[in-house]
């Protein structure tokens, strides 16, 4: 399997290609693929999806994967790496971590909204100008259209939800994910009563209403949930323990290891270190 590593912390650049250079290839950064023309199979982790244009795929670090082609194809490719993660400040909502949480669910597109699909395809439009042209600020203004497209595929990600989401038809089930993951360094309002209450149901109900739909308990969804966002700040910022602990309404370092090894074996600092080897 061919193994690829990237240089600096952001690549951007347009490929015209009939054939796939590498299949079966492992990044050790993430990269986002946007389809200009053309179409064929996209393999993923031994899952085979047709493309078309307008499509946006995201591969995560040591994801498997490669391009099948019918013929000639145009692509946007998007590359960026755990530098990158760390040197933006990301604001509002965590786009980047929805990004990372929900993206090894998905083989498919990550665009889901017609109206989201053309905004990223004028973004595309733009960068593929802009790529052209050797100009000042241009290496901001190629960041400023990473970040628009890194957005709105997160939002689109966030829609899909996890895998194991039966009733996505249910909007209520959709409701109650949006109102755990809004509220995950609130533990205080992550409470069964809480959220029963919130939503009009009793706790009984709502514990067998939420296995039903998604196949887990809604205390494991939310230790899974806080444990993957702890895992990114870890990995992806330089936040210290504590402050890691003050984010996430741990009472203090003790707690949250606990609660970290309980789940992950091992301390905070430890998989730290070992995330930096």
């Amino acid at each position: 399997m061919a193994r690829e590593n990237i240089h600096q912390s952001l690549e951007v650049f347009y490929e015209k290609i009939d054939e796939c250079p590498l299949g079966d290839r492992q990044f050790n950064f993430f990269e986002m693929v946007y389809v200009l023309s053309g179409d064929g199979e996209h393999m993923v982790n031994g899952n085979r999806i047709a493309y078309y244009p307008g499509d946006l795929f995201l591969i995560t670090p040591n994801d498997s994967h490669g391009f099948y082609l019918n013929g000639m194809c145009e692509f946007m490719v998007i590359r960026f790496g755990e530098n990158y993660i760390r040197e933006y400040q990301w604001k509002s909502i965590d786009h980047i971590e929805c990004l990372l949480y929900y993206a090894s669910h998905l083989s498919g597109s990550v665009l889901v909204n017609n109206d989201d699909k053309r905004m990223v395809d004028l973004l595309m439009q733009n960068l593929q100008e802009t790529l052209k042209h050797q100009s000042v600020y241009n290496e901001d203004l190629i960041r400023h259209l990473v970040n628009a497209v890194i957005v709105i595929a997160a939002r689109n990600i966030a829609v899909v939800k996890p895998q194991n989401l039966i009733a996505v038809a249910d909007i209520r089930i959709l409701q109650i994910l949006d109102y755990i993951q809004e509220n995950i360094r609130t533990p205080g309002l992550l409470k069964v009563e809480i959220i029963a209450q919130k939503f009009g149901l009793s706790p009984t109900y709502l514990g067998s209403y939420f296995r039903k739909q998604c196949n887990e308990s809604i205390q494991q969804y939310i230790s899974s949930y806080r444990i993957r966002l702890i895992e990114h700040r870890l990995r992806f910022s330089d936040k210290r323990v504590h402050e890691i602990a003050d984010e996430f309404g741990f009472a203090d370092e003790s707690h949250i290891n606990k609660f970290f090894k309980r789940h992950k074996g091992k301390s905070l600092k430890t998989f730290r270190l070992t995330m930096s080897c």
